[in-house]
């Protein structure tokens, strides 16, 4: 009998066990026809079908990694950082340490920093990423962009190499390394460059501080699409304007000769002029242009100058970013932040803002010049430019009367307009009054 007993609770348990395997069987090939289905939406770009696949797939199966990990990517697509985020967090929690797809979930969580602009907190994930997986593509990349941004230029072209050292074809670390020749290069590689271009004779072996601007003027040209530019100029290319590098591989390069660059500085420089007289510059100021800061936008040789092209391309765009010669250098960020905080000086201080208007009426009802009403009577005048001024004047009475007198002629002149105003008692227009007199003389100067 107790045989028989331990017999029946064996058979329960194991008929319990094949009923559960059963069950999870059916689970885990639910979960595998979801996850399918979710990347069939996915592979044509159903991103919104698949999204809603995948938080299905979530639902039968909340601790699974692969069905968090569907949902952050398709998230990230879609630009839900925030639910990207969360997911890629979530889907980390499920995953053993050495998944390979550790370092592809701290990777994202980099680039979801970096599109956020929290520069730190992406370098910091793809720290993590690389420490799961040194050769993480995407997380040195990300790297690289970081230096980049902080000004550590060379410290970003290592990290492009060593992205370029995992997956030579890779065209966004090279792209971007190539944009960094002129910070990386050696002295050497430097001259190498410029005699690939033909910008120096074959012997010579000392890279000077001239060479080396040629090479960055040079390079930044073909950054520009400078190539192109010429191409579009040009029906048959000159021969001696373009050399192809690396020609028949994948990492085929056309760069400019030194008289391929000095051509295409002169068509720039040429359809510049075109480009501002259709922006209402005559062609006699065209030459004496200059950008915001007050630079030249021609060399003389009727090249543009660096700031020179920047200004060009600001007026393709139907942007003005030039001035004419009778134009006054607009004020600089740090006037203006220096003008609001002497701004705010005054007003603490008791004064207001007037209009030139109201500054003429003044002039007028008290015959003051200019030059007395600011040494004598209060007035304050705020420089912005080499011609506009702001007038400011004290708003209250103060011990002496001749200091309040514009705010007396203000108030009074406004109360006629609004009777809720209170003109301020002064007792020297009051007494000046009585006799007939102005506080000034017809000279302008205060009587004594």
């Amino acid at each position: 009998m107790r045989y028989s007993k331990r017999f029946f609770l064996n058979s329960l348990l194991f008929s319990s066990l094949m009923l559960s395997g059963n069950v999870w069987a059916a689970h885990t090939k639910k979960l595998d026809a979801c996850l399918e289905e979710g990347k069939q939406a996915y592979s044509t770009q159903q991103f919104a079908q698949a999204k809603e696949i995948f938080e299905r797939c979530v639902k039968i199966s909340p601790r699974d990694a692969e069905a968090r990990m569907s949902l952050a990517g398709i998230l990230l697509t879609l630009e839900d950082l925030d639910g990207a985020e969360a997911s890629f967090k979530a889907a980390l929690k499920e995953m053993k340490r050495t998944s390979p797809y550790v370092s592809y979930a701290y990777s994202m969580l980099g680039d979801i920093a970096l599109k956020r602009q929290r520069n730190d907190e992406a370098f910091d994930w793809y720290t993590k990423s690389l420490e799961s997986n040194a050769a993480n593509v995407n997380s040195l990349i990300g790297k690289g962009v970081i230096r980049e941004y902080q000004g550590d230029k060379k410290g970003a072209a290592e990290f492009y190499r060593s992205a370029l050292a995992v997956e030579p074809l890779n065209l966004i670390a090279r792209k971007r390394l190539i944009n960094l020749e002129p910070e990386y290069f050696t002295d050497e590689e430097i001259l190498d460059a410029l005699k690939q271009r033909f910008a120096v004779q074959p012997e010579v072996t000392e890279l000077s501080e001239e060479l080396r601007k040629l090479f960055s003027s040079i390079h930044q040209a073909e950054q520009r699409r400078g190539v192109d530019y010429l191409k579009s100029k040009f029906p048959r290319m000159p021969a001696d304007y373009i050399v192809t590098l690396e020609k028949g591989t994948d990492f085929e390069r056309e760069i400019l000769t030194l008289a391929g660059y000095k051509a295409l500085q002169k068509h720039i420089g040429q359809d510049a002029i075109a480009v501002f007289q259709q922006a209402g510059v005559p062609i006699q100021e065209v030459f004496k242009l200059r950008d915001l800061k007050g630079g030249k936008v021609f060399n003389q040789d009727n090249t543009l100058t660096e700031s020179g092209y920047f200004v060009y391309t600001e007026t393709l765009k139907n942007r003005k970013a030039f001035l004419r010669p009778n134009e006054s250098l607009p004020p600089s960020k740090k006037f203006l932040q220096q003008l609001a905080q002497r701004e705010a000086a005054l007003k603490k201080a008791g004064y207001m803002e007037i209009s030139r208007k109201e500054l003429k009426f003044i002039e007028k009802k008290t015959k003051c010049s200019l030059e007395t009403l600011r040494s004598d009577l209060g007035l304050y005048v705020l420089p912005v430019t080499k011609t506009a001024r702001r007038y400011f004047i004290i708003a209250r009475e103060t011990p002496d009367p001749k200091k309040s007198v514009p705010f007396y002629y203000l108030m009074k002149e406004r109360a006629k307009v609004n009777k809720s105003i209170k003109v301020p008692r002064n007792s020297l227009v009051e007494s000046y009054a009585y006799y007939g007199y102005t506080v000034c003389l017809d000279d302008g100067k205060p009587i004594q």
